[in-house]
């Protein structure tokens, strides 16, 4: 919690990938690029504090997650998401097993999105042990993986693969499903990661929600335009956050695309923790204001607490069916950074 305001961390992983878990060279190039494009290149300059060393970084566990978020950061709420590249890593990328554990220390803190693969033996059977077994609130998918050396695509417009999926787990009850885009990987191509293929999905499944994960740290208009023309698409700003701190000129840039679409009920509040710590995004939005020149140039709406209420738990707890004020409190003094 930040002053009045109830902090949801829409995305948040366990990076549990050490080289044993590798079951392709790819995936070490994958850990290296987060490692030191993003976790060192991200974190506040001039801030050791808020760096992991890498053997820690790749052994990322529930109580590394759980006291980043509660213990030393003012997050009420976060939602897991598993990693579904389980061609690369023995339990993919983000373990749920990891999410699992993190929801049991901290009752009433936590959901769990479950990783989904089309390509799984049977992926209906996936979504109805997901549901039943581990009792997600979401589903993830990913855009790419590389099975037995070969590299699989996974299209959300992919009719005899991933509707099916979609229409079993409305039965279901899911009602959201996360997609990651906008951040490729290393050592893969970037062409999936474009949203463009969100199009026909949107379009064929109204009654669902759908979150763009890391929306606009590229591809800023393409997914701009997507929340502009379909009301159940989402941003999440996992990635986007991650300008907040060194670059907030850019994260200005780039919020300003989503809000002058009118979706301002839709932008999502997300930090990817442990990839970076959480509190300092935090505390950097809750400070955030427009740049001037931005403000007047683009007649952007004023920066209001109202508005920053409802990115950072407001709306995800509306699209989750979240009682805000059934969540515990973090009122805690702060610890240390991942101590």
């Amino acid at each position: 919690m930040i002053e009045d305001c109830v902090v949801v961390d829409g995305v948040v992983h366990g990076y549990y990938s050490p080289p044993g878990t590798y079951t392709n060279p790819v995936a070490g190039l994958v850990v290296d690029s987060l490692y030191h494009g993003y976790h060192l290149n991200f974190s506040p300059r001039g801030e050791p504090e808020w760096l992991l060393d890498k053997d820690r970084f790749v052994r990322a566990d529930a109580e590394l997650l759980g006291d980043a978020l509660f213990a030393q950061s003012p997050t009420d709420f976060a939602v897991y998401h598993d990693i579904p590249l389980y061609g690369l890593y023995k339990d993919g990328a983000s373990p749920l097993w990891v999410g699992q554990e993190l929801r049991r220390r901290h009752p009433g803190r936590v959901a769990v999105f479950g990783g989904i693969w089309p390509f799984h033996p049977d992926p209906i059977g996936e979504v109805d042990r997901l549901v039943d077994e581990v009792g997600v609130s979401g589903l993830k998918f990913y855009p790419y993986d590389i099975y037995d050396g070969v590299g699989q695509e996974t299209r959300m417009d992919d009719r005899d693969a991933v509707f099916p999926i979609l229409e079993h787990a409305r039965k279901r009850g899911i009602r959201t499903v996360a997609v990651h885009k906008a951040v490729a990987m290393s050592g893969c191509p970037t062409g999936p990661f474009h949203p463009r293929d969100l199009e026909d999905a949107l379009l064929a499944f109204p009654d669902m929600w759908f979150q763009i994960v890391h929306g606009g740290f590229a591809y800023v208009e393409e997914t701009a335009i997507q929340l502009s023309y379909h009301r159940n698409a989402t941003v999440v700003l996992e990635g986007v956050s991650a300008y907040l701190v060194n670059s907030p000129l850019k994260f200005a840039q780039i919020l300003a695309a989503f809000v002058m679409t009118g979706a301002h009920d839709r932008i999502i509040w997300g930090t990817g923790c442990t990839a970076l710590h959480p509190r300092p995004m935090v505390e950097a939005f809750w400070r955030f204001e427009w740049p001037e020149t931005l403000a007047k140039g683009y007649g952007l709406p004023p920066m209001t607490p109202e508005f920053k209420q409802a990115v950072l738990g407001g709306n995800l707890a509306r699209i989750l069916g979240l009682d805000l004020d059934a969540i515990p409190r973090n009122t805690a003094a702060m610890a240390a950074p991942w101590s």
